[in-house]
């Protein structure tokens, strides 16, 4: 399954919204604006790896996976 792959990308987001936010601060508003789009497109990247696991296997299964990918990243 790819919920590695998806809390991968997540997080990636994540990241990437804040560098924008905290670039918009600076005043840096063409790199919080590249900055967004990579965060864009990460959340499209973990979106699609969930929608196609979602057609695959049973909603339970990819709770349980999610749940222990969160649990090993919080070890």
């Amino acid at each position: 399954m790819g919920m590695e792959e998806v809390v991968r990308q997540l997080r990636m987001a994540i990241h990437d919204a804040q560098v924008a936010f905290d670039c918009i601060g600076l005043g840096e508003v063409e790199r919080a604006h590249n900055r967004m789009i990579t965060a864009k497109a990460a959340m499209d990247a973990a979106e699609t790896v969930l929608q196609h696991d979602l057609g695959r296997f049973p909603l339970a299964e990819l709770a349980g996976e999610g749940a222990k990918v969160m649990a090993a990243i919080g070890d």
